[in-house]
């Protein structure tokens, strides 16, 4: 299974670089938000360093501080994108298998 070639993948991946690199960015943030879940699956996702708030209100208010205007929905929009290539990633995982256990 190619992970690049799932819904939102290049936003998904760079948050796990830059979770390993100490970065604190919206990409790292929602890859947090997921992070129960997408070890689940068998990725490798570090852990984030501890900063307090919940990753989903540390996300909101990243975002409102670039736009406050669009933060609800850029969050939104995020949250969807992480959604959408967690529920890719299972389906590729549920064929993998499903595929494995024909042969």
């Amino acid at each position: 299974m190619e992970l690049g070639q799932l819904p939102g993948s290049e936003l998904i991946l760079a948050g796990i670089d830059d979770l390993r690199h100490g970065r604190l960015t919206s990409a790292a943030l929602l890859v947090t938000i997921g992070a129960d879940r997408l070890r689940t699956a068998g990725l490798d996702v570090p852990m984030a360093a501890p900063h307090g708030e919940p990753p989903e209100h540390q996300l909101h208010e990243l975002l409102a501080a670039d736009d406050p205007d669009a933060a609800h929905g850029r969050y939104n929009a995020l949250i969807r994108r992480l959604v959408s290539f967690e529920r890719a990633l299972d389906r590729a995982q549920a064929s993998v298998v499903g595929r494995a256990t024909l042969t």
